[in-house]
């Protein structure tokens, strides 16, 4: 007995002194457009989910698990999408914050949602990615971002009000986020008792939008909603104004970047856009704003909202106890706020962000701010 008892004793002094071992990482894919015409936002996701990391691992991590990233490069492009959602899957990693175009999103959550791995886009707007998923039974597929329906029943009324009686204009890049807007716009303007003069779409990409010009002055158009990015809406602009055509652009959330007014310069005075009311100014998001400013980036954008997301699955796991897709959305979708940058934030049972605000922000000598309404 006293020879067991002296061995069981040295084991345990064996089991006390040797270290501890750590959890295992625990990988986030990251997931947008790193290249190409839009990989300013891209650059936003990267930047915002890179600080929360860093901010969470300082703080122990997640369960002890240290927070690795991801980077992947979609271009939104919808094929490409699918082909890095495969192979994020095929790694098996089962947390993406992304993708950022409606177009990327939509085809590659059908990928995601298969696999069981748990995506929460920043920035994808259009309904169709959560509708689509409650619709076929995919719990793992979420948005930390607000719905386009809910930003033309927004901007929409607002638009019929302030413009009554005015020349207004529709138009859209024929993508899923910008057509998607587009619509929602339409819809709730028209039903605020104003229609629209003319409503089409462009070709996204060309240089030359000299006939949208003409076809505008012959409308004697007075206001211009276009749903699309930064690239066309900043050529259809100064290109209006070297033919003298002025006119109000109101755009979507897709022009919050400084890059918008690098490719508009002066002829981008004036234009406004709807975006969710500034994280910016959450005194929630200060001294990540501030961390992340003292590294040479300003966290404009989408910045905030990938940050959250990577909040939000930290906490997700946390609450659930495990790193289980299914059971991380069950307990994101539980009802109690969620603390993060951009506010508390909660979930609906389709994985919408609850009671989302918005400002009308308007641009003036190449920076932004949000207007009185």
């Amino acid at each position: 007995m006293r020879k067991t008892s002296i061995l069981s004793a040295a084991v345990f002094g064996l089991l006390m002194s040797a270290p501890v071992a750590l959890a295992d990482d625990i990988t986030f894919a990251v997931v947008g457009p790193m290249t190409g015409q839009l990989a300013t936002i891209g650059d936003q996701f990267k930047q915002g989910a890179q600080a929360a990391a860093d901010a969470i691992n300082a703080a122990g991590g997640v369960n002890g698990s240290m927070i690795k990233l991801d980077i992947e490069d979609d271009q939104c492009d919808p094929k490409q999408a699918v082909s890095v959602a495969n192979r994020i899957v095929a790694n098996g990693v089962k947390f993406i914050d992304g993708h950022a175009c409606s177009g990327s999103s939509i085809p590659a959550s059908a990928v995601y949602a298969e696999a069981g791995a748990l995506m929460m886009s920043p920035a994808s707007s259009n309904p169709v990615l959560t509708d689509a998923a409650a619709k076929a039974g995919w719990p793992t597929i979420m948005r930390l971002y607000t719905r386009d329906d809910a930003q033309g029943a927004f901007i929409g009324p607002w638009i019929a009000k302030k413009y009554a009686g005015k020349n207004v204009v529709i138009l859209h890049d024929k993508s899923a986020y910008g057509q998607g807007v587009a619509d929602a716009v339409k819809a709730t303007m028209n039903t605020g008792g104003l229609k629209e003069v003319y409503y089409d779409a462009i070709n996204p990409g060309e240089k030359d939008y000299s006939a949208l010009v003409t076809k505008l002055k012959d409308l004697k158009a007075d206001v211009v909603y276009f749903g699309g990015y930064h690239p066309e809406a900043g050529l259809i602009l100064r290109q209006s104004a070297e033919q003298n055509l002025k006119f109000q652009l109101i755009m979507p959330d897709s022009i919050a970047s400084p890059e918008f007014w690098q490719v508009a310069g002066p002829a981008g005075e004036g234009t406004m856009f709807v975006f969710p009311s500034d994280p910016q100014a959450k005194p929630e998001a200060k001294a990540a704003v501030e961390k992340i400013k003292a590294g040479g980036f300003v966290p404009e954008g989408f910045t905030l909202f990938s940050y959250a997301t990577i909040q939000a699955f930290a906490e997700g796991i946390k609450r659930a106890g495990s790193d289980d897709p299914a059971k991380v959305a069950e307990a994101l979708k539980n009802g109690t706020p969620i603390s993060t940058v951009v506010g508390d934030v909660t979930f609906d049972e389709k994985g919408d962000l609850k009671n989302a605000s918005y400002d009308i922000n308007q641009w003036h000598d190449g920076k932004y701010a949000p207007i009185a309404q």
